[in-house]
């Protein structure tokens, strides 16, 4: 198996060629859908977060306002919620992966925003970047609703520059220019991952059906 890992800054279009690889026949793990999931009643993440942050679980779910308004500009206490999150989103994409393995799928890919931030592209065989140029990013971000140019620059500042994720980038998709050509350029990065050999699943040692491994 193929695992490919999507990556982009925010408004580069991650989410839009995610669902076109997902039209396209290649399932998608959404790593902040996983995260949703973490941070909902029930979410094992939810105990962890309550402990570190108290007061953002409210109904047996975390509320994301409050825990946002508690780590944005506190680096310290964002890398305590990401030692929270990061292996239990990584144990969710490994389950992702096995399930996908016994289907018999060619190629999979994990969307993770931070991709390279997290040293995630380790655990991929192939990195894709989606990019549009600055203007057209800073358009789509400040469109939605209760974004604010100081929210923007804070979220970019956390981010790796746009600039050097195309440099480690494996495939760089241009999103800038409409959908046909992100279309395009995403078919022909699928055909040159269905002749490549996946270098991470089967892990080593593994047999199908040993129960809990990853």
């Amino acid at each position: 198996m193929v695992i490919l890992g999507l990556t982009g800054s925010i408004g580069m279009g991650k989410s839009t060629a995610a669902r076109m690889l997902m039209r396209m026949g290649v399932p998608v793990c959404d790593s902040d859908a996983l995260v949703h999931r973490l941070y909902g009643r029930g979410g094992t993440a939810v105990p962890d977060i309550d402990a570190a942050f108290p007061g953002v679980v409210n109904d047996g779910r975390v509320d994301r306002a409050a825990l946002g308004a508690a780590v944005f500009g506190n680096p310290p206490a964002l890398k305590r919620l990401e030692a929270i999150l990061h292996p239990k989103v990584r144990d969710a994409q490994q389950a992702f992966i096995r399930q996908a393995a016994l289907r018999g799928v060619r190629v999979v890919c994990l969307d993770i925003p931070l991709l390279f931030e997290t040293h995630g592209e380790r655990r991929v065989d192939r990195t894709i970047v989606v990019s549009a140029p600055f203007p057209v990013q800073k358009a789509r971000v400040l469109a939605r609703p209760g974004m604010t140019p100081e929210k923007f620059a804070g979220i970019l500042a956390r981010q790796m520059p746009d600039a050097e994720k195309r440099r480690r980038a494996d495939f760089v998709v241009p999103t800038g220019a409409g959908r046909l050509s992100t279309r395009r350029a995403l078919k022909e990065i699928i055909a040159k991952a269905k002749r490549l050999r996946g270098r991470h699943w089967p892990p080593r040692g593994y047999q199908p059906g040993t129960v809990g491994h990853a």
